[in-house]
């Protein structure tokens, strides 16, 4: 299945990594959480093709995820913003460096730590219930459809089978 396949799926997921699930359109997030804002510096940490890096940047851009603000005019000179669509996925940014952290960090411990301002405290990012602030873990969440799903066939056709509570 191709990128511009997923985006017409009935599933929030392909629909998300249609747009991000590209490995250099995460760098390119990462490095735009970090404060990178111009072409050139992209390229210069990613070490990838100009072509790479501005197919990626297209794509963020078309999808609203990145903001193109002209910063000189001679000669013409752009760069790229985070919108707050963009700012939206922080949450998703910092899952995945949590779990890079825990898993590929090595001895030594992680590369780089985040620290809240407001406190001072270096953060873990930990997703939580809305209503009763819970955290969330897999095995305490179920699944249902939801009014985009469409009819009872393709959300039968969109759900794993339940399975047991001993499974």
């Amino acid at each position: 299945m191709k990128r511009d396949d997923l985006k017409d799926q009935p599933c929030s997921m392909a629909r998300t990594v249609a747009v991000i699930g590209d490995r250099w359109t995460l760098m390119l997030l990462r490095d735009c959480f970090l404060g990178v804002r111009r072409f050139d510096a992209f390229q210069e940490r990613l070490g990838i093709s100009r072509t790479i890096i501005a197919d990626r940047l297209k794509l963020l851009v078309d999808e609203g995820v990145l903001a193109r603000v002209r910063y000189q005019d001679r000669p013409p000179r752009d760069e790229y913003r985070l919108t707050p669509k963009g700012f939206d996925l922080y949450p998703v940014v910092m899952s995945i460096v949590h779990w890079g952290n825990q898993h590929y960090a090595g001895e030594a411990g992680p590369p780089m730590l985040h620290r809240h301002r407001n406190c001072g405290h270096d953060i873990e990012p930990v997703l939580t219930c809305r209503a009763c602030g819970e955290e969330l873990r897999a095995r305490e969440v179920e699944v249902r459809a939801g009014p985009g799903i469409g009819d009872e066939a393709a959300a039968a056709a969109a759900l794993p089978p339940r399975r047991s509570r001993t499974g």
